[in-house]
């Protein structure tokens, strides 16, 4: 697989991520290895090189079976780059505590430290703020980032479903008191979901150099083989004209639609990098050939019309 750029730093990834949401999601150890096992595997066969995860995938499963597979197989660290992201903390944490997000130099320090554990790894790539903290404290964040980056436990920042002005706010002051500027702002993006087109974050990440990394790139399935486990958000999306656009063009092309959807994405010129979700082994092969679809500028804009259920203006 073709590789790309994270933002400005010195890593490169894979076109294409495997995203670890589902990695591990029974309650049985033993089972959560074998479908872990299988599933990364087979990632890594294809040419995935970037994995992600957060610290709250299957509460914390999805990270220590992930762990396990890097410690049955060593040599794979130094192919892979390991991604988490911090910042959810659920109900009854502790008991009383309700649902909320926190960016407290504490919790940030302190996830990161459990997720190096978990994930068996000495450093993680690529750390990422999960969901945007009503109380963020941009400097406060600037000192945990710091004493993360410094201690050797991280190598790259990012952040996850932030607006643009969340952006602008927090790199202005990782810039001025790390002098490390984010490298990947990752927010759900998909034919069903265009917003990051109208809302400026893509303008945005083109202008800083930030890798947009694409969560649910399938719409929940929706656009694949079928959605199993949609988020609420995606309960209403209506994708039926796009599915038809889909297998029109991915059957003159003699190409899947999950290939096909994929490769729409990866036309940007933001250098969008979609994080794949299934623990199928045929299927996250099948998705790695979007890598080779090369979309001319008529069929990736015939497929935004059937996205928007509308002409353009």
């Amino acid at each position: 697989m073709q590789k790309t750029p994270l933002g400005e730093s010195k890593l490169s990834s894979s076109r294409l991520a495997y995203g670890c949401w589902r990695l591990a999601p029974a309650s049985d150890v033993k089972t959560n290895l074998e479908t872990a096992r299988a599933a990364v595997l087979a990632a890594v066969e294809a040419g995935f090189t970037l994995f992600d995860h957060a610290d709250v995938y299957c509460h914390t499963r999805a990270e220590s079976a992930f762990g396990e597979v890097l410690r049955e197989n060593p040599k794979l660290r130094k192919k892979l780059l390991v991604a988490t992201k911090c910042g959810i903390r659920q109900a009854e944490e502790p008991p009383g505590a309700p649902h909320r997000y926190d960016f407290s130099a504490e919790h940030i320090i302190r996830s990161c430290e459990n997720s190096l554990r978990r994930l068996h790894v000495e450093e993680i790539d690529l750390f990422q703020l999960h969901r945007p903290d009503w109380l963020m404290d941009a400097d406060e964040v600037a000192i945990a980032f710091t004493s993360l980056h410094k201690s050797g436990k991280v190598r790259e920042f990012g952040v996850s479903n932030f607006s643009p002005s969340q952006v602008t706010m927090l790199q202005r002051t990782l810039m001025k008191k790390l002098e490390q500027p984010l490298v990947a702002n990752q927010v759900e993006i998909s034919l069903a979901n265009l917003t990051a087109f109208a809302d400026g974050t893509l303008d945005q990440c083109q202008t800083l150099n930030l890798t947009p990394l694409a969560w649910s790139p399938l719409a929940g399935g929706l656009l694949g083989d079928g959605g199993k486990n949609l988020l609420p958000g995606q309960q209403g999306y209506r994708v039926e004209g796009i599915v038809a656009a889909l297998d029109k063009m991915a059957a003159e092309r003699g190409v899947t639609r999950t290939a096909l959807a994929l490769a729409w994405l990866l036309k940007h010129p933001a250098r969008i990098i979609p994080i794949l979700g299934t623990t199928n082994p045929d299927r996250i092969r099948a998705a790695a050939a979007a890598d080779q679809i090369e979309l001319s500028r008529e069929d990736w804009y015939r497929l935004l019309h059937a996205a928007r259920g509308e002409p353009l203006p």
